[in-house]
């Protein structure tokens, strides 16, 4: 019986929360009080873990409290409820919009908001290497090491693909910079 009763909470919860997992706090709340699940000052806690911890908070929300109610299989129970309603409703709209995006119109959007998008990326590239490097508009400060950073990390990164067809792999990039930082402040 607990584990309908813990499917059909999360499955309601899944189906009429809007807006994320912050907006599905509140009926979260009134479930849990009003089943007797938990008390406010343990739920509470529940949401500062499952705020700390991986992954959306709705899930981890309703992995914690199945598994306090009926163990492993309650936490699967209630995870599944819980994103049911969101994976039926993507299926759903994949297949009805199946042809909608093999259509030339889509792509053309597609291929008009390409441009766009790298623009954005590269305008927030430059606005973290000047405020990095010169510091905020409210305070200058020049950062000779930053500035050394990314010369030699934009280097490596264009000198890559001389000899790789593809260039250097990102996560690469992002390890290589994590590691010239460490270095850097040692």
């Amino acid at each position: 019986m607990i584990y309908l009763r813990l499917f059909l909470a999360f499955l309601k919860i899944g189906a009429f929360t809007f807006g994320g997992g912050y907006a599905a706090v509140p009926l979260i709340r009134e479930t849990v009080l009003s089943n007797g699940w938990m008390t406010d000052g343990m739920l509470s806690d529940m949401i500062a873990v499952s705020e700390s911890t991986p992954g959306p908070i709705m899930v981890n929300m309703a992995t914690f409290i199945g598994s306090t109610q009926a163990g492993v299989a309650g936490a699967a129970v209630s995870t599944l409820a819980v994103v049911l309603p969101s994976f039926t409703f993507i299926i759903i709209l994949l297949k009805a919009m199946k042809k909608v995006i093999a259509g030339d119109g889509f792509k053309s959007v597609l291929g008009a908001l390409k441009p766009c998008i790298a623009g954005i990326i590269l305008a927030t590239g430059f606005y973290m290497v000047l405020t990095n490097t010169l510091g905020r508009v409210q305070s200058p400060v020049f950062d000779f090491k930053a500035l050394i950073m990314t010369a030699v990390l934009a280097a490596v990164f264009f000198g890559s693909r001389k000899f790789t067809k593809k260039g250097m792999s990102p996560i690469l990039l992002i390890v290589i910079s994590g590691a010239a930082g460490i270095l850097l402040n040692l």
